[in-house]
This record gives C-alpha cells, structure tokens and sequence, in this order.
C-alpha cells in the first residue's frame, strides 16, 4: 500500500509538472525565451539556475571579504584613541576598535552591494541576451582593487574612491568597444602564453592571499629573514603578523582546513554547491561563542557583531560604498596603468569565460558566434558600470555557469532564477556577514585550483612561449600584484621574440629595395630607348 501511495504521488506530481511546462512552454514567457525552440522547460530551467546559484554563491561573502580588506572608506577618522590623544596612522594596521568596527559596517555594505550587482547582471544576461549565465564581481579584478590598487586597510597607491573611479571609466570603456565590436579583436593583440599564464597567475595570487592570516586560514605568514615562511601560529604579533610560538598549532587552521576538505571531497564526488558546503560547515562552528575558534570573541567588537548576528534576517542599507566614486586624484601614471590592467583582464577573462559557456551550451554556430553573444558582451559590460556605483570590482560571467548547462539549463530563465536567488539571500546579511576569514580562505584557495587548469595549454616545449608564461604566473603571486606579472610576461614575450621582429623587418627592407631597383632599371631602360628613338 505504501509503494502504491507513493506511486500515485509520484504520477500526480509528473502530471502536474507536465502541464505547468507545457503552459509555460506556449504561453509568451515560453515563446520569448524559446523553451521549445532550445528543447528546455520551466522546471528544468529552474533547476538549473538553482544548480549554478548553489556553485557561485560562495562570492557573496568572499567578494565583501576581498574588497573589505581595502579599508573602504574606512580612514584614521574611525579609529578609536586613547584618552586626551589622537589616533595615529598606524591604527588602521593594529587591532583598533573603532577601526574594525567601521571595517564591519563597510563588509555588510559591501555584501549588499555584491548581491545587488550579481542579481541585476545576472537578470539582465536573462532578459536581453537570453542566455542562462550567471554574472557576480569577478575574481582576480577584485583581489587587483583591494590589495594592488587600494592596498591592504588603504596603503596602496590610491584611495578606495579613485579606484571605483576607474573601474567605472573601464566599464565605460569596455561597454564601448563592445558596442563597436573589437572587444575579440582587443583580445587576439595579447600573445597567447600571456594570456594562458594570466589566469593561472591570478589563481596563484588568490590562492596565496587566502593561506594568509588576516584574509585566510593563516598558514603563511612573515619572516624577517626568507620574506614568508609556514605559521599557523597559536600566537601573533598582532602589528606584523609575526609568529610569537606554536606553528601549526591554530584551532582556525586545522578548522579551515576541514572545511578544505570537505569542498575538496564534493568536487571530486561532482557534488553541486561543493564550495558553500565546506564554507557552511566552518562558519557553523565558528558561530559558537567561549571557543577557540569563534568569530564572536568576548570584546566589544565581538559582542556588536553578535547582537548583530542575532537578528538573522535583517534588509541592510547601503551606506558607505555607494556612489563613493571620486575623480580628484585621476590624473597619475598608476591611474592608467591599473585602468589598462582592469580592461586588459576584463576582455581577456570574459570575452573567454562567455565563449566558452556558448560553445559548451551548444549555442556556437559554424561562423563562430552564438545568438545573444552582442547583447551578451553588453550586459556583461554594462554591469560593471552599475557595480562600481554600488562600490565593488569589475561583473564577469562566471564558469560556474557551467553547473546549470550541465541541469540542462539553455535559456534566459535560467539567468533569471539565479538573480531571484541572490535577491532572497538578500535578506540575510546579518548571516552573511558572520562568516569569518578562515572559512573564506580555503575556498580562495580552491579558487586557484580551478583556475590553474589553463596551464595544460601553454606549449612549454617551445622556450619563447614557457618563460613568458612562466613569469606571469610568478610575478604575480611574488609582487603581490596583478599588474607586473602581466606587464612583465608581455616585456619579456617582445624581448624574446626581437630577433625574430628584427629578420622579418630586414626581409622586407631587403624586398623593398629589390623593388625599388627593379623599378629604377626598368625606369632606366624606358628612358634609353626613348632617347635612341630621338638620335633616329
């Protein structure tokens, strides 16, 4: 009886899911998105923008730790001083409380702001472009923004409100050339181990910037004498990170480090949302206040962060990184070169991502493009515009997209689900914002996994293109910037590739002077005859 009555339910709830796709299917939702056209349905699309949601999810939380690293528009001003004195610089270095707690309130405007972006891009992919991609603040420009441009806690070479600036103008920038078409064109000037060696580049910085103590898991930290060394201290010099006794004996390292596991074990078994569940298992932990590992130690700052937390659901108001866009100090050199670095990384790292996305969702047609793909470049483009008003790094269609093709997923619905999805976690801030750094870092770490996988594609056979490659990917992380390793990689690929500039450039001389002189002899000859034409 038991199996009959769950096979009836089962036949009902089939029946029913029929006839909601097919009325979907032939009412003008279905015939705008092409359901039966692209052999997709409601249900199925449905399930898919759920699938690439669960995937990518994890960027709303490491997206606001990345950027909150920079300080925001956190300055000296907030930071609390003792009684009669004034606060000096170096509070925005040292545990300081009125410092953290604005570096709090800037990670929950930060949340808010990469949840909005996420939610607009990835409804407007839907909508115009038709396409089931999820767009979210992409990794790499972000990690670029905080610790290269704006620097960790603002000692880098620009405020944090220059920094907006030029990711606005490159949004500008980048919209245009989408508009006229040579976005792939600006893509092919790139040498091509370059642009293989960027992206595992920039998985090498974000996988090192999660091993350290203030952004990650702590497994990496300073040494005086070799520059970095293993730390996973249970002691810090809270000034310099140092460690002061006990490596590897942090409680937050080996949590963290389970965490890893976890994510790394979903991966391997292809389960969906792998990197939240290793996320979600250290944060519940570290949610219990009197442990070692708890994101709510017993200061004042712990006790407002768990007031806070308390609350559970709770709308946030953008407060601080909205519109915090300035112009004043537009005019220096680093201004540019991170303008140029920005777009470099943007038509590189999207242009890629999207094709790849087509082509995997079988949309490619035989000339090479897909449908959407114009409108596509738009969105994408025009979302980093509106990302830089909320306050957060350049939008990019994420690979993570590829967790609802895989569903099935072929039209805009898809795109549109997962935008209603990040507008439901929304309301969950006071959550969002409770998960601590150590739970952050390994998914940074798994990150770089994902992204070092180009690296297969570089022809390390042939010595002009290895060594470029090579040194892209390891300025970055070295630098600790972004931009020298691509700088760098390109000087060097132009360096090697001289000789060989220099003997096609003297062939061709060499041709033009062969053509010159036939010419002249030819001139040469004309004239004689016409002369002895004149003698009879």
């Amino acid at each position: 009886m038991g199996n009959g009555f769950f096979t009836r339910i089962g036949k009902s709830w089939s029946q029913l899911e029929k006839g909601l796709n097919d009325g979907v299917s032939k009412s003008k939702v279905g015939k705008y998105y092409k359901l039966e056209a692209r052999k997709s349905c409601f249900t199925k699309e449905l399930r898919a923008g759920l699938a690439t949601f669960l995937t990518m999810a994890y960027i709303i939380t490491v997206n606001a730790t990345i950027i909150a690293d920079s300080g925001g528009m956190c300055s000296i001003a907030d930071c609390s001083a003792p009684v009669n004195q004034t606060a000096t610089a170096d509070c925005m270095l040292k545990p300081n409380e009125g410092y953290q707690s604005c570096l709090s309130k800037t990670k929950s405007d930060l949340l808010v702001a990469t949840i909005v972006s996420a939610m607009i891009g990835s409804i407007a992919m839907g909508v115009l472009a038709n396409l089931p991609l999820g767009l979210a603040p992409g990794m790499g420009p972000n990690a670029y923004l905080a610790y290269n441009l704006v620097g960790f806690h603002g000692t880098g070479n620009m405020s944090y409100q220059t920094a907006l600036a030029v990711v606005l103008v490159e949004g500008c920038v980048f919209l245009a050339i989408s508009t006229f078409g040579i976005r792939e064109k600006l893509a092919r000037l790139i040498p091509q181990p370059v642009r293989l060696a960027c992206a595992a580049g920039i998985g090498l910085f974000i996988a090192f910037v999660g091993l350290q103590i203030h952004q990650g898991v702590g497994l990496v930290g300073p040494d005086p004498s070799t520059l970095v060394t293993i730390t996973a201290c249970a002691n810090t010099n809270p000034q310099t990170g140092e460690c002061l006794g006990g490596k590897m004996h942090s409680p937050k390292f080996w949590l963290g480090s389970a965490g890893f596991l976890i994510t790394s074990y979903g991966l391997i078994k292809e389960i969906k949302g792998s990197m939240i569940y290793g996320i979600v298992f250290v944060t519940l932990i570290s949610w219990f206040r009197g442990t070692h590992v708890t994101v709510f130690p017993n200061t004042a700052v712990g006790d407002t962060s768990y007031n806070y937390f308390k609350k559970v659901v709770d709308f946030h108001k953008i407060q601080s990184t909205a519109g915090a866009v300035s112009f004043s100090n537009f005019n220096r050199s680093e201004v540019w070169v991170a303008l140029a670095t920005l777009l470099y990384v943007d038509v590189l790292a999207t242009t890629g991502t999207l094709y790849t996305m087509a082509e995997m969702g079988g949309f490619v047609n035989d000339e090479g493009g897909f449908e959407g793909e114009y409108l596509a470049y738009l969105v994408d483009a025009g979302s980093t515009i509106v990302g830089s008003a909320l306050g957060v790094s350049p939008i990019a269609t994420y690979v993570e997209s590829s967790a609802g093709l895989r569903e099935g997923g072929r039209t805009g619905l898809t795109a549109v689900t997962i935008g209603l999805c990040f507008f439901v976690s929304l309301f969950f801030i006071p959550l969002l914002s409770s998960v601590p750094p150590w739970a952050i870092g390994p998914s940074l770490v798994m990150v770089g996994v994902m992204m070092m996988k180009v690296v297969k594609d570089i022809n390390w056979g042939n010595m002009k293109e290895a060594v470029p490659a090579f040194m892209t990917m390891l300025l970055m992380p070295l630098t600790y910037s972004i931009a020298n390793g691509i700088i760098g990689g390109i000087g060097l690929y132009i360096a090697l590739n001289l000789y060989d500039y220099l003997v096609v450039l003297l062939k061709w001389l060499a041709k033009m002077r062969r053509m010159v002189v036939k010419e002249h002899n030819q001139v040469s000859a004309t004239a004689a005859v016409d002369s002895a034409n004149e003698i009879i």
